[in-house]
Protein backbone atom coordinates (compact mmCIF):
# COMPACT_ATOMS: atom_id res chain seq x y z
CA UNK A 1 0.00 0.00 0.00
CA UNK A 2 0.86 3.71 -0.96
CA UNK A 3 2.52 6.20 1.94
CA UNK A 4 -0.30 7.72 3.97
CA UNK A 5 0.83 10.18 7.28
CA UNK A 6 -2.28 9.26 8.91
CA UNK A 7 -3.05 12.98 9.21
CA UNK A 8 -5.27 14.66 7.04
CA UNK A 9 -3.83 17.20 5.17
CA UNK A 10 -4.99 20.92 4.91
CA UNK A 11 -5.99 22.80 8.12
CA UNK A 12 -10.23 22.65 8.04
CA UNK A 13 -11.71 23.15 11.27
CA UNK A 14 -13.89 20.27 12.69
CA UNK A 15 -17.21 22.42 12.58
CA UNK A 16 -16.25 23.38 8.37
CA UNK A 17 -14.73 20.39 7.56
CA UNK A 18 -17.01 18.60 5.11
CA UNK A 19 -18.66 15.54 6.64
CA UNK A 20 -17.16 13.00 3.71
CA UNK A 21 -13.81 14.43 4.64
CA UNK A 22 -14.26 13.53 8.34
CA UNK A 23 -15.50 10.39 8.02
CA UNK A 24 -12.53 9.35 6.09
CA UNK A 25 -10.15 11.20 8.82
CA UNK A 26 -11.80 9.39 11.39
CA UNK A 27 -11.38 5.94 10.19
CA UNK A 28 -7.67 6.92 9.35
CA UNK A 29 -6.90 7.40 13.26
CA UNK A 30 -8.90 4.20 13.78
CA UNK A 31 -6.45 2.90 11.58
CA UNK A 32 -3.63 4.37 12.74
CA UNK A 33 -4.38 3.28 16.61
CA UNK A 34 -4.86 -0.12 15.65
CA UNK A 35 -4.04 -1.30 12.48
CA UNK A 36 -6.71 -3.19 11.86
CA UNK A 37 -10.32 -2.55 9.59
CA UNK A 38 -12.21 -4.67 11.68
CA UNK A 39 -13.74 -1.54 12.98
CA UNK A 40 -17.74 -0.95 13.10
CA UNK A 41 -19.33 2.18 10.86
CA UNK A 42 -20.68 3.27 14.46
CA UNK A 43 -16.99 3.92 15.73
CA UNK A 44 -16.39 6.02 12.61
CA UNK A 45 -19.54 7.72 13.51
CA UNK A 46 -18.31 8.48 16.90
CA UNK A 47 -14.99 9.34 16.50
CA UNK A 48 -16.20 11.89 13.73
CA UNK A 49 -18.95 13.21 16.17
CA UNK A 50 -21.47 13.00 13.66
CA UNK A 51 -24.56 10.23 13.06
CA UNK A 52 -24.95 7.02 11.30
CA UNK A 53 -28.03 8.98 8.82
CA UNK A 54 -24.87 11.48 7.74
CA UNK A 55 -22.60 8.82 7.43
CA UNK A 56 -25.21 6.52 5.22
CA UNK A 57 -25.77 10.02 3.24
CA UNK A 58 -22.24 9.97 1.84
CA UNK A 59 -21.25 6.07 2.38
CA UNK A 60 -23.45 2.88 1.56
CA UNK A 61 -21.30 0.91 3.83
CA UNK A 62 -17.61 0.67 5.54
CA UNK A 63 -16.11 -0.82 2.10
CA UNK A 64 -17.11 1.99 0.07
CA UNK A 65 -15.71 4.48 3.03
CA UNK A 66 -12.48 2.23 2.93
CA UNK A 67 -12.52 2.23 -0.97
CA UNK A 68 -12.58 6.12 -1.17
CA UNK A 69 -9.76 6.47 1.58
CA UNK A 70 -7.61 4.30 -0.14
CA UNK A 71 -8.82 6.17 -3.76
CA UNK A 72 -6.96 9.34 -2.20
CA UNK A 73 -4.18 7.71 -0.88
CA UNK A 74 -3.62 6.44 -4.02
CA UNK A 75 -4.62 9.22 -6.23
CA UNK A 76 -1.96 11.39 -4.44
CA UNK A 77 0.88 8.70 -4.57
CA UNK A 78 0.43 8.28 -8.21
CA UNK A 79 0.69 12.05 -9.22
CA UNK A 80 3.98 12.07 -6.86
CA UNK A 81 5.35 8.72 -8.43
CA UNK A 82 4.54 10.06 -12.09
CA UNK A 83 6.62 12.90 -10.90
CA UNK A 84 9.69 11.02 -9.56
CA UNK A 85 9.90 9.18 -12.47
CA UNK A 86 9.23 11.88 -15.36
CA UNK A 87 12.10 12.15 -18.06
CA UNK A 88 13.81 9.12 -16.12
CA UNK A 89 15.26 5.85 -19.18
CA UNK A 90 12.50 3.60 -18.40
CA UNK A 91 14.64 0.76 -16.53
CA UNK A 92 15.65 3.74 -13.96
CA UNK A 93 12.07 4.48 -13.67
CA UNK A 94 10.88 1.32 -13.17
CA UNK A 95 14.06 1.27 -10.32
CA UNK A 96 12.20 4.86 -8.96
CA UNK A 97 8.79 3.46 -8.81
CA UNK A 98 9.23 0.17 -7.37
CA UNK A 99 11.81 1.75 -4.71
CA UNK A 100 8.72 4.15 -3.76
CA UNK A 101 5.93 1.67 -3.59
CA UNK A 102 8.47 -0.63 -1.16
CA UNK A 103 9.68 2.54 0.90
CA UNK A 104 9.12 1.40 4.56
CA UNK A 105 6.44 3.15 6.42
CA UNK A 106 8.64 6.16 8.34
CA UNK A 107 6.30 6.03 11.46
CA UNK A 108 4.34 3.37 13.75
CA UNK A 109 1.29 4.69 12.64
CA UNK A 110 1.88 4.93 9.31
CA UNK A 111 2.91 1.33 9.42
CA UNK A 112 -0.32 0.60 10.21
CA UNK A 113 -2.36 2.21 8.00
CA UNK A 114 -0.50 0.73 5.33
CA UNK A 115 -0.92 -2.80 7.13
CA UNK A 116 -4.19 -2.19 7.30
CA UNK A 117 -5.40 -0.78 4.07
CA UNK A 118 -2.70 -3.85 2.47
CA UNK A 119 -4.26 -6.22 3.88
CA UNK A 120 -8.04 -5.33 3.00
CA UNK A 121 -7.22 -4.74 -0.73
CA UNK A 122 -7.95 -8.15 -1.42
CA UNK A 123 -11.74 -8.23 0.27
CA UNK A 124 -12.55 -4.42 -1.41
CA UNK A 125 -11.03 -6.57 -4.80
CA UNK A 126 -13.75 -9.55 -4.29
CA UNK A 127 -16.69 -7.13 -2.82
CA UNK A 128 -16.37 -3.94 -5.28
CA UNK A 129 -14.17 -5.21 -8.40
CA UNK A 130 -15.11 -2.70 -10.53
CA UNK A 131 -14.92 0.32 -8.06
CA UNK A 132 -11.08 -1.02 -6.71
CA UNK A 133 -9.94 -1.39 -10.30
CA UNK A 134 -10.82 2.07 -10.48
CA UNK A 135 -9.02 3.28 -7.60
CA UNK A 136 -5.63 1.42 -8.70
CA UNK A 137 -6.00 2.00 -12.40
CA UNK A 138 -3.73 5.25 -11.79
CA UNK A 139 -0.96 3.01 -10.66
CA UNK A 140 -1.55 0.52 -13.63
CA UNK A 141 -1.57 3.65 -16.08
CA UNK A 142 2.02 4.87 -15.35
CA UNK A 143 3.23 1.41 -15.29
CA UNK A 144 2.16 1.29 -18.91
CA UNK A 145 3.41 4.45 -19.74
CA UNK A 146 7.35 3.39 -18.84
CA UNK A 147 6.60 0.36 -20.05
CA UNK A 148 5.81 1.49 -23.59
CA UNK A 149 8.25 4.39 -23.34
CA UNK A 150 10.83 1.19 -23.03
CA UNK A 151 9.81 -0.73 -25.99
CA UNK A 152 9.84 2.53 -27.76
CA UNK A 153 13.34 3.00 -26.69
CA UNK A 154 14.25 0.18 -27.27
CA UNK A 155 15.41 -0.65 -23.42
CA UNK A 156 12.21 -3.55 -23.16
CA UNK A 157 11.61 -6.45 -25.83
CA UNK A 158 8.85 -6.00 -28.51
CA UNK A 159 6.19 -8.45 -28.20
CA UNK A 160 4.99 -7.44 -24.46
CA UNK A 161 1.78 -7.48 -23.57
CA UNK A 162 1.56 -4.60 -22.24
CA UNK A 163 -1.76 -4.55 -20.39
CA UNK A 164 -1.22 -7.28 -18.73
CA UNK A 165 2.52 -7.28 -17.89
CA UNK A 166 1.51 -3.58 -16.06
CA UNK A 167 -0.79 -5.26 -14.22
CA UNK A 168 1.59 -8.51 -12.70
CA UNK A 169 4.10 -5.43 -12.11
CA UNK A 170 1.69 -3.45 -10.11
CA UNK A 171 0.40 -6.43 -8.14
CA UNK A 172 3.96 -7.55 -7.71
CA UNK A 173 5.05 -4.31 -5.88
CA UNK A 174 1.60 -3.23 -4.05
CA UNK A 175 1.94 -6.71 -2.38
CA UNK A 176 5.24 -5.87 -1.18
CA UNK A 177 4.43 -5.59 2.24
CA UNK A 178 2.75 -9.16 2.48
CA UNK A 179 5.65 -10.35 0.38
CA UNK A 180 7.96 -9.08 3.04
CA UNK A 181 6.43 -11.01 5.53
CA UNK A 182 5.98 -13.97 3.30
CA UNK A 183 9.42 -14.28 2.17
CA UNK A 184 10.62 -14.22 5.82
CA UNK A 185 8.95 -17.27 6.97
CA UNK A 186 9.16 -18.73 3.74
CA UNK A 187 12.98 -18.89 3.77
CA UNK A 188 14.38 -16.63 6.30
CA UNK A 189 14.98 -14.02 3.80
CA UNK A 190 12.27 -10.97 3.57
CA UNK A 191 11.35 -10.12 -0.20
CA UNK A 192 12.14 -6.54 -0.41
CA UNK A 193 12.69 -4.10 -3.44
CA UNK A 194 15.78 -5.27 -4.90
CA UNK A 195 14.06 -8.90 -5.27
CA UNK A 196 10.97 -7.25 -6.80
CA UNK A 197 12.98 -4.77 -9.23
CA UNK A 198 15.46 -7.99 -11.01
CA UNK A 199 11.75 -9.85 -11.02
CA UNK A 200 9.86 -7.45 -12.74
CA UNK A 201 12.68 -6.46 -15.19
CA UNK A 202 13.95 -9.59 -16.46
CA UNK A 203 9.97 -10.15 -17.30
CA UNK A 204 10.59 -6.73 -19.62
CA UNK A 205 13.97 -7.22 -20.66
CA UNK A 206 14.60 -11.14 -21.31
CA UNK A 207 10.68 -12.90 -20.91
CA UNK A 208 11.42 -13.23 -17.62
CA UNK A 209 14.45 -15.48 -18.21
CA UNK A 210 17.46 -15.68 -15.49
CA UNK A 211 19.15 -12.18 -15.99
Amino acid sequence: MAKSSGRPTGTVGAETEPRERRFMRSALAILGETGRTDFTVLEVVERSKTSLRSFYQHFSTKDELLLALIDKIMSESTRKWREDTEGLPPVAAIRVLIDRICTPAETTTQDKVNRGLTYYNDHLAEALPREYARVISPVHGLIKDIINRGIADGSFRDGLDVDATAALIMQTALGAMRLQVLGAELSGVPVEADHIYDFCIAALVNGGNPV
